[in-house]
């Protein structure tokens, strides 16, 4: 381990297929106004919707909605939502639904006492807050983000083809509680369940494929990413396994509530290819990270060739009997190419809607970091996404 670090995570989480009895524990903590915000309206098909309802009735909370959040929660929403919330006078903000409902939340928080303009101050700008922030409460529907404990939050400006995420420093804007029910995730369509699944995988590499020293993160990620494949595989052939979509549901917490990253670098660039792509898509977040994986993977392969061979041998089981460390490392991309078709990814940024024509404009919002084994240029960017039309 390297360097020095901090470790903070004040969320409380209640997981289980009785875990929402515990909202009754939370809300007597918070005022009387409650904004319930959640997506298209799944959770009202399957009943959640009228349990939470009840729930917040019974502790005498007053409830304005926020309906329709979009997997890709956009700026316009982001300021409908901070008029509904000053007019309600909002003392908690409950979100009902994946990630991305979980993620406007968090980017309401911060915005509801904002003076400013909150796309410019916390996205463009990358600004903290200086404004008093919203408690924000989480009833997790859908697996893959890890928004239910940490600070992040990712909004789109679809004016701009930008989609950025900013991750907050105040820890007082991680949700304060999330609720956990596997059950819940049962009804997912098994599109969006093989997206949730690579989203857990990737951000446990995006923290994985970085430093070369002896590092206990590490040891932790590999063992999220082998508990990823093998859960994966039982919920691909029976998506009504309670035990692999548990799995699946707590590996995807701690895939990013930060602990696989503390005392290293992180890289993060798959994710920035994949905003991207989705800035001008619109499509499921999952996919695009898909999409863009192994055309990165290969191109950064040569400069971070050990730590691709300790993939390829301590998650994928690739011998290394006869052949060179190049040849390990390439058996274990194509150990992770197998697993993906497996689950039924999309492979290609242009079955989700991606054009040559777009290329450019996709790579000029594409944001590059530093933190992995290559920093990429521009023409590098183009040729990775080339690669993955």
């Amino acid at each position: 381990m390297l360097g020095n670090f901090s470790y903070c995570n004040p969320t409380k989480l209640y997981f289980g297929d009785e875990s929402l009895n515990n909202l009754n524990a939370e809300l007597p903590e918070y005022g009387p106004n409650v904004v319930l915000i959640y997506g298209g309206g799944s959770i009202k098909r399957h009943g959640i919707y009228d349990d939470i309802v009840e729930i917040l009735k019974k502790n005498g909370k007053h409830v304005a909605e926020i309906s329709g959040v979009l997997p890709n929660p956009t700026v316009d929403k982001l300021r409908e939502g901070v008029d509904i919330a000053r007019k309600h006078r909002a003392d908690l903000l409950l979100a009902v639904g994946g990630g991305s409902v979980c993620d406007y939340a968090k980017a309401l928080s911060v915005s509801v006492n904002c003076e400013e303009d909150p796309w410019q101050k916390y996205y463009v700008r990358c600004e903290e807050p200086d404004c008093e922030t919203l408690p924000v409460g989480c009833v997790l529907t859908m697996v893959g983000t890890g928004s239910e404990m940490n600070a992040c939050a990712v909004i789109t400006n679809p004016h701009t083809h930008q989609k950025f995420g900013h991750t907050f420093a105040d820890p007082k804007i991680m949700p304060r509680f999330s609720i956990l029910n596997p059950k819940y995730t049962l009804t997912l369509p098994r599109y969006q369940m093989a997206a949730g699944i690579y989203d857990i995988f990737s951000h446990i590499c995006e923290q994985y494929f970085s430093g070369e020293d002896d590092n206990t993160s590490d040891y932790i990620s590999e063992g999220l990413l082998r508990s990823v494949v093998h859960a994966s595989r039982i919920a691909n052939q029976d998506p009504q396994n309670y035990e692999a979509r548990s799995n699946l549901m707590w590996a995807a917490t701690w895939a990013l509530n930060t602990l696989v990253s503390r005392g290293k670098s992180t890289d993060w660039m798959v994710h920035k290819l994949g905003h991207a792509v989705g800035a001008y898509t619109n499509a499921t977040h999952g996919m695009t990270l898909a999409a863009v994986t192994l055309p990165y993977y290969r191109h950064i392969l040569p400069f971070g060739l050990q730590k691709f061979r300790r993939f390829a041998v301590t998650v994928w089981g690739v011998s290394t009997e006869g052949k060179t460390d190049v040849q390990i490392a390439e058996e274990g991309m194509a150990a992770l190419e197998n697993w993906m078709r497996e689950l039924g990814l999309v492979m290609n940024i242009s079955d989700l809607g991606a054009s040559e024509d777009m290329l450019e404009g996709i790579a000029d919002g594409t944001v590059i970091t530093t933190g992995g084994y290559k920093v990429l240029t521009r023409e590098e960017i183009l040729e990775i996404l080339r690669e993955s039309l």
